[in-house]
């Protein structure tokens, strides 16, 4: 593959934003990609009894207050971009409400069959239960929006100390009731700091960690071996682990860069997946087609 420099690469997600819709396998290759049509590969996903591509359609690139550069894309593209993923064997999609992003998977679900997706999604908490929105109708609020009775994962967003166990109590009582009840077929935690993923690899109630990694220690929550000790220990205990910024957060991403990363991700690290914020056709078929040639290298 013809390599491109970090402002190509940026140019290329531009693109999406204008003129998604009218890209072309020709237009696509004069960019210096060369999509080939392999499909991305599935993996099982712990002991949870879910199978997820390598691969989660990320929504939160730069993302808050109920928006994220996936959902800036607008709708359309959006749409457009997802259901490329998918027909290349994303069936993984990683939202949160956070990212306003429930009601653009909406979209695509009448595009593509809703139960042949692993849907993610992530509940922001707040300690304070008289100003927050209450947790079951924060719930059904997002079933609702994202047009799904159910979600496959539901994580806790962004745990950033090692007392979430006790500080979150009311949400994790919850969330264990709604997955009793089918509403929810998997908990877990979306980790921001070490402490709270040292707790969330030896809990019980843990199905689904979602952490930080790449080979660069940038934004994670310690050093990339100290990191991966703990994926790896949270593997041993059955979990799923996912693995995010692996780009570090966007700062990584020189074609080098993007190699390595992907290289650490697959060959090297303790996770069964990542989740990558992708922005363009063209920057879901380079990462498919760079995840699949490393798979088999």
């Amino acid at each position: 593959m013809k390599n491109i420099n970090r402002r190509k690469f940026i140019q290329t997600g531009a693109l999406g934003l204008t003129g998604l819709a009218t890209l072309t396998t020709s237009s696509l290759t004069s960019l210096g990609f060369a999509p080939s049509n392999a499909s991305v590969d599935k993996i099982k996903l712990g002991n949870t009894g879910l199978q997820v591509s390598r691969i989660a359609l990320g929504t939160g690139s730069i993302g808050g207050n109920h928006q994220s550069n996936q959902t800036r894309l607008g709708l359309p593209t959006f749409v457009k971009m997802a259901h490329h993923a998918y027909d290349r064997g994303i069936n993984f999609f990683d939202t949160a409400d956070s990212y306003g992003s429930l009601p653009f998977v909406k979209e695509v679900f009448k595009e593509v069959p809703r139960e042949k997706v692993t849907l993610l999604t992530k509940m922001w908490t707040y300690d304070d239960p008289t100003k927050s929105e209450a947790v079951d109708k924060a719930l059904d609020r997002f079933r609702i929006e994202a047009g799904t009775d159910y979600f496959d994962i539901l994580l806790l967003h962004c745990m950033t100390n090692g007392k979430w166990k006790e500080e979150k109590k009311r949400y994790i009582d919850y969330f264990s009731k709604a997955k009793q009840s089918g509403i929810i077929k998997k908990v877990g935690v979306s980790c921001h700091n070490v402490d709270a993923l040292r707790v969330a690899a030896e809990d019980p109630w843990v199905d689904v960690i979602l952490s930080r990694i790449n080979p660069f220690q940038v934004h994670m929550d310690g050093t990339t071996p100290e990191i991966n000790a703990i994926l790896e220990r949270a593997r041993k205990n059955g979990k799923g682990v996912i693995g995010m910024k692996i780009f570090g957060n966007g700062d990584k991403i020189l074609e080098t860069e993007r190699e390595e990363s992907i290289t650490y991700a697959i060959k090297k690290s303790s996770i069964h997946c990542m989740t990558l914020g992708l922005e363009s056709i063209a920057q879901v078929d380079d990462a498919i087609d760079r995840v699949m040639r490393i798979v088999k290298n």
